[in-house]
């Protein structure tokens, strides 16, 4: 429906009312960085035919983003979104695009839907240039709109003088165009520069338009907080908290329930199953999968963790890179780091931390526990206290303990070294060499017993 429509995002600036030096594009809300989600509701109505405007710290959001480097380009002077459309015209020529939709970087909150509804509404009435003003209490730095007969302006907050602009209609700029590239492509070479910030804007286009006869449409939303963007912290927050409720909102329409809802953060990747319980406080990020019959109790963490069927996650959990397989357990107080799986049934205690270490079928860890670097066969018992001594000093050794393996409490194994199936590693042993299968190993000092006195 919208082939005839390239896309443009503008992510140059540097956002200084955020007080960092890091591009504001590439904060983050729910884990995912503000340019996400402008990148995906754009993907969403023109596919690939979306390019971004980088500028201040280009570098950076290149490697935040290495699958759309080629569909940078560079504003290497940011001198205003004016000047960042002339920057990117020449592409979009190239393109061969009728229409460009302009959207700004820093508004995550905006979806498909509220950018079809304003593409339908600007190409039934036929615009050259139109685009999207809403209401807000306090309009606070956004652009005005003022309305003089048929004529429609936006004068920038900084410029806005009521006793010369005329009054403003309570409808604010939102930053989102529709832009008929024949049409504009001729008025670029007049946007001025005359104003308080010295800055070429996209806004002037309106005038301009209209003053060459072409046809100037504005969408009023109403108050649609979808166009809302962030230029503070304080809005960040606002604008996190929106998307949080929006998500939540859909994962109990979807059949999750969700306890404590308003201390739950569910990151818009993750993917949750309906049946699924989830006890706030929770935090589940990235591409995180929870399937269904899960139960994630409260206080726990997850980012890029995949969740079997019907496993319970007990509190103050943190899993990362993760996968727990059918029927297991974790928790409480368990850290599961990259690369961590457990297999159907295992289960995993109290203070227990595994790193790129794999835990059978029906296989115990129950507390204490530190496996690094190690596979555990299925239907093995790890006792509390025991450690896989996998680093040298140098490199990283693996440690693999065989199927029905009995580890006693207290024992440090010393990789590279084979446990064998079935064999048994008596408690506070320091194991060094491989143990046969079916064989008890015991590596530890005699203990000798004298009178106290």
């Amino acid at each position: 429906m919208y082939e005839r429509i390239g896309a443009l995002i503008l992510a140059a600036g540097k956002g200084t009312r955020m007080k960092s030096d890091a591009p504001k594009v590439l904060k983050t809300l729910l884990g995912e960085p503000m340019l996400w989600y402008g990148q995906q509701a754009l993907h969403a109505l023109c596919g690939a035919r979306v390019l971004t405007v980088v500028g201040h710290r280009a570098d950076m959001v290149a490697a935040a983003f290495p699958q759309l480097a080629e569909r940078f380009v560079l504003q290497a002077e940011q001198r205003g979104t004016g000047h960042a459309l002339m920057a990117a015209m020449p592409r979009l020529a190239q393109e061969g695009h009728e229409y460009v939709l302009v959207v700004n970087g820093d508004a995550p909150l905006v979806t498909p839907e509220s950018l079809a509804a304003f593409l339908d509404a600007a190409l039934a009435a036929a615009s050259d240039v139109a685009f999207v003003s809403i209401e807000l209490p306090e309009p606070g730095a956004y652009g005005r709109v003022v309305r003089q007969g048929e004529t429609v302006r936006i004068v920038e907050a900084k410029d806005y003088d009521a006793s010369r602009d005329g009054p403003a209609t309570g409808e604010i700029n939102a930053g989102v165009y529709l832009l008929r590239l024949a049409a504009i492509a001729p008025l670029l070479s007049q946007l001025g520069n005359d104003n308080k910030s010295g800055e070429y804007y996209i806004t002037d286009l309106v005038g301009l338009a209209q003053a060459a006869g072409g046809k100037v449409l504005a969408v009023n939303r109403g108050d649609d907080p979808a166009y809302l963007g962030i230029n503070s912290p304080a809005e960040l927050v606002a604008a996190e908290e929106c998307l949080r409720r929006r998500i939540v909102a859909g994962l109990l329409d979807a059949g999750v329930l969700v306890r404590a809802a308003d201390s739950v953060r569910v990151g818009p990747r993750a993917s949750v199953a309906p049946g699924v319980e989830l006890c706030g406080p929770l935090e589940l990020y990235g591409a995180t999968t929870v399937a269904a019959g899960a139960i994630l109790r409260s206080h726990n963490v997850l980012i890029d963790a995949a969740i079997g069927e019907n496993v319970t996650v007990q509190s103050f959990c943190h899993l990362e890179n993760a996968r727990v397989a059918r029927g297991a357990q974790v928790g409480p107080y368990a850290r599961l780091r990259p690369g961590a799986v457990l297999e159907e049934d295992a289960r995993v205690g109290n203070f227990v931390e595994m790193k790129k270490s794999t835990l059978g079928k029906g296989a115990k860890a129950s507390h204490l526990t530190y496996l690094g670097d190690a596979e555990v066969g299925a239907g093995s018992n790890i006792g509390a206290g025991t450690i896989t001594c996998n680093y040298d000093g140098a490199h990283k050794h693996k440690t693999v303990i065989g199927e029905g393996a009995f580890i006693g409490s207290n024992s440090a194994l010393v990789a590279p070294v084979t446990i064998g199936a079935r064999a048994l590693v008596g408690a506070g042993s320091v194991i060094t060499s491989d143990v046969p299968e079916g064989a008890l190993a015991l590596g530890r000092g005699r203990q000798v017993t004298k009178p106290r006195n």
